[in-house]
């Protein structure tokens, strides 16, 4: 019997041996497998206002396809404990999530480089994972702990991290904010690139159009990004659009339909939209074909205005993850048993941090009104009451 190379993807990880080197075993009995990489095509890009839209046609090696489904199983794991976290009322509040839209949130982070910046709504917790918070960090804020990467003062809507500027509650407000950031990139010439994600439920707002604007009149580096999931707060984009092709509704701004339950095609349009932005060219927006598997919040059981048949044959047919783990096993970049590892190790994390998410402590009342202010010049809080005066503090810094 041909020996198998144990935990190769770990090996190479450690660079402890070259990547040329590979398993001696074929690949029908192997653990781990011995194809290095794959071409995969894409489905077609939609175009407004571009001659050439990103790559169709699109190369993954066997390293990067262990580390997409890794994040991919990631994303949908943290979601699931969340729903769980608020079943038991440990999360409170509102609790928005983001099951079956991962390939957009992992193929853009992947392509993404560390100057460049998110902000996004509030389905915001595995986009927060991906942006540098740890599973403790993410899970802790949901709960309203201390651990929490807002301390527990924001919850499920609010979660910031480095280059990563929220969720924010107010339907289409980050998408104005985020034109804010790359001008900031433009101003520190830093050359970095802001992508601004709202859903198509926002994609009627004012403040967008005003957005668009004042990005193409400077020509900031700013990738506006429609998540069109296909129901707005459970009102269809038939219902709510007059145009439902998001991708073009930037008028004077260059855009690309995507398919976003593909990471690949979501990898390679953001490459394509960086490459775009970074050369002086002002703008571009995304619309990322998605579906979103539970209603618009875990009050809502997204059935009054859906089929539970039609979200079925979406989870059948078309879920971000079953679709890229079926593609990189059947060209052989990762076998059955590689992916069961990952999912297992995947499970244990995040079960993990959620023991710890649910057993810490909250703070104290005297941090409530803390960091308020970046640089305080003052050291009371003004506007309160003069009987009971608030000190203000800077826990941020300490932590």
């Amino acid at each position: 019997m041909s020996k198998i190379i144990p935990s190769a993807a770990k090996l190479l990880a450690t660079n402890t041996i070259p990547k040329s080197a590979v398993p001696i075993v074929s690949t029908s009995t192997a653990k781990y497998s011995t194809k290095k990489e794959a071409t995969f095509e894409i489905k077609p890009y939609k175009l407004h206002k571009l001659e050439k839209g990103p790559a169709t046609s699109v190369i993954l090696t066997a390293e990067d396809a262990i580390n997409i489904y890794e994040k991919l199983a990631m994303l949908r794991r943290i979601e699931t404990s969340a729903g769980n976290l608020y079943k038991e009322k440990i999360i409170r509040g509102f609790c928005h999530l983001y099951s079956g839209q991962e390939a957009i949130a992992v193929g853009m982070r992947t392509a993404m480089r560390d100057v460049d910046s998110v902000i996004t709504a509030y389905r915001c917790h595995g986009w927060t994972h991906l942006m540098g918070v740890d599973l403790v960090g993410v899970l802790a804020e949901l709960t309203g702990r201390k651990s929490g990467c807002s301390r527990g003062k924001g919850g499920s809507m609010h979660l910031y991290g480095r280059n990563f500027y929220g969720g924010n509650g107010i339907v289409g407000a980050q998408v104005p904010l985020g034109a804010g950031i790359a001008f900031a990139h433009k101003y520190n010439d830093d050359g970095g690139v802001n992508f601004a994600l709202y859903g198509d439920g926002a994609a009627n707002q004012g403040q967008l159009f005003e957005a668009y604007n004042m990005a193409k009149l400077w020509n900031l580096p700013c990738v506006f990004v429609c998540e069109n999931n296909g129901y707005g707060m459970g009102t269809s984009i038939e219902r709510s659009s007059a145009s439902t092709d998001y991708y073009s509704r930037g008028d004077f701004i260059p855009g690309i339909w995507v398919d976003g339950m593909d990471v690949l095609a979501t990898r390679e349009a953001t490459q394509f939209a960086i490459d775009y932005c970074t050369s002086g060219k002002g703008p571009l927006l995304l619309e990322m074909e998605t579906y979103r598997y539970s209603g618009h919040s875990m009050s809502d059981p997204g059935t009054s205005y859906r089929t539970r048949d039609e979200v079925q044959e979406v989870r059948q047919t078309r879920d971000p993850i079953t679709s890229f783990k079926e593609k990189i096993i059947t060209y052989e970049l990762a076998t059955p048993d590689q992916l069961k590892e990952i999912d297992t190790r995947v499970r244990k994390e995040v079960d993990e941090a959620t023991k710890i998410a649910k057993s810490d402590s909250e703070i104290g009342p005297e941090e409530l009104a803390a960091d308020i202010y970046y640089n305080n010049l003052e050291p009371e809080i003004r506007g309160v009451s003069p009987d009971s005066p608030l000190q203000h503090i800077e826990v941020s810094a300490r932590n």
